[in-house]
């Protein structure tokens, strides 16, 4: 019925010729003088060729002088989302070490073809893989029977990274897999760990180290540049960020709960002091 509202509305009225350009000339005319602007180009600031760090807030003074002596060997497996990072660890860690002792593959999916190099290191018997597990002995144990000179494996990034890197590249099952027995609380304060005592990927190699050389004081050395890094960055606003562990007891965590039935038991894990 006509009037009702229900047929489709009338087409409105065509343009008269010309009249759309005219409309379009009326818009462009704002916005004239910015297609002229130029274009400010984005530079990185200038890096320090040793920690890594932009050059203002350089972190060599808090350095070794001279590269460790050590005899442990480091292969460091980077996931590449740890290379864009602003505040990583592993070039600290590099800068104190020789480079013939810290050896950085980045990437997700390491096949023997591709690495031969790698696939040699982790069919080597002297080599071990720190990440922890049911089936991991704990370091001290190994260290005591193991040689004087050994290689490590270690893999750099988030748990759920790490986790995938593992159980999906079957090199990393060869090597004897080792885990670290420590009480202490992280020291790389400015970044969300999931509990109290994971530690960063430049902690772990501290502490492991300095087991694997019996000297003690490898860790503390390794340990400087961050905790500089750390003091810098609460200076200038950054935030003091406690474990995932401290906020769920503490009823701090003010993230939206996962729907995810795996996820949230992993959280009960951590209320309730279970290993996970």
């Amino acid at each position: 019925m006509e009037g009702s509202g229900g047929g489709d509305p009338a087409p409105a009225p065509a343009p008269a010729p010309g009249e759309e350009e005219e409309e379009e000339e009326e818009e462009g005319e704002g916005c004239e003088g910015l297609w002229e602007l130029p274009v400010e180009r984005c530079e990185r600031r200038p890096e320090c060729g040793r920690c890594s760090r932009p050059q203002k807030v350089c972190l060599c003074p808090f350095l070794p002088v001279h590269p460790l002596k050590v005899s442990t060997c480091l292969y460091i497996i980077q996931h590449p989302a740890e290379e864009s990072r602003v505040l990583r660890t592993v070039p600290l860690l590099a800068a104190c070490l020789p480079p013939d002792k810290c050896k950085i593959l980045v990437g997700r999916r390491f096949s023997e073809d591709r690495y031969p190099e790698l696939a040699t290191v982790c069919r080597n018997p002297n080599t071990l893989i720190l990440y922890p597990g049911a089936e991991a002995t704990n370091l001290e144990e190994v260290a005591v029977m193991s040689p004087s000179s050994s290689i490590m494996i270690i893999i750099d990034g988030t748990w759920s990274q790490a986790k995938d890197i593992f159980y999906k590249n079957s090199l990393f099952r060869l090597p004897k897999q080792v885990q670290l027995k420590t009480n202490h609380s992280s020291q790389y304060v400015i970044r969300t760990q999931p509990t109290n005592t994971c530690l960063s990927t430049l902690e772990c190699a501290a502490v492991a180290l300095s087991i694997m050389e019996k000297n003690k004081s490898i860790q503390e050395t390794i340990l400087h540049p961050l905790q500089a890094l750390c003091s810098f960055q609460l200076q200038h606003g950054a935030q003091i960020h406690h474990s995932k562990e401290h906020l769920l007891k503490n009823g701090l965590y003010d993230k939206p709960m996962p729907k995810n039935k795996r996820k949230l038991r992993r959280m009960e894990l951590l209320v309730n002091n279970v290993k996970i």
